[in-house]
């Protein structure tokens, strides 16, 4: 028992706010993206077949959704999670929404989004898709979009606490892992490498 909590304390992450009621909510446990979002995909999907869409146009709106989905994980990480101002006010909010998880990424309860800013983020995004896509077919690609968003937290919770097994799992915890010990500035992909691949950032293997 001594041996982990020394383990846990090695691990966890100090606090972020002066406020305890504010640091409880920027800890989250893994299930909690689950618990939210799962009944958002399952309503969604039903609504997209109770609207009158047929089962091909629900199946490739969703797999669309997801593919919007790796896009902008791709560009979130990019350019909002690894912004850093050259101020103050920049360089602490840089740390509340990311920095903290590379100086300390193995701290469980920081490896998934707050829903506090999750539930407003998905708000937006399924006005957007609303704007330009209209219904009914807004609900079936929002539903693959927040499909995707899952599959992005869990890989990355997966790629940080568990041993992979396939290749493909071993290959994505590579990539993942030079992004955060090697150079941050490649491998912004957590969940696929695809969009590396398109705009050149794949993380690059160092030399023998």
């Amino acid at each position: 028992m001594e041996a982990n909590n020394r383990t846990d304390k090695l691990v966890a992450s100090p606090q972020l706010f002066e406020s305890d009621f504010l640091n409880f909510f920027s800890r989250v446990h893994p299930a909690i993206p689950a618990v939210v979002f799962v009944p958002v995909v399952v309503a969604t999907e039903w609504l997209g077949a109770a609207r009158g869409l047929a089962a091909w146009e629900l199946a490739l709106l969703t797999l669309g959704g997801v593919g919007i989905w790796t896009l902008t994980e791709y560009w979130l990480h990019r350019l909002v999670f690894h912004w850093e101002p050259d101020n103050t006010f920049g360089r602490r909010m840089h740390f509340i929404i990311h920095g903290i998880h590379h100086d300390h990424p193995n701290d469980k309860l920081r490896l998934v989004m707050p829903p506090a800013v999750a539930i407003p983020l998905a708000a937006f995004f399924f006005g957007a898709f609303a704007l330009l896509f209209g219904t009914p077919a807004v609900y079936p690609l929002f539903g693959g979009f927040i499909a995707g968003y899952l599959l992005y937290d869990y890989t990355h919770y997966y790629l940080h606490h568990f041993v992979p097994k396939s290749n493909l799992d071993k290959r994505l915890r590579e990539h993942h892992m030079r992004h955060h010990f090697q150079d941050h500035r490649y491998g912004f992909g957590v969940s696929s490498p695809l969009w590396d691949v398109v705009f050149r950032t794949l993380p690059r293997k160092r030399r023998s």
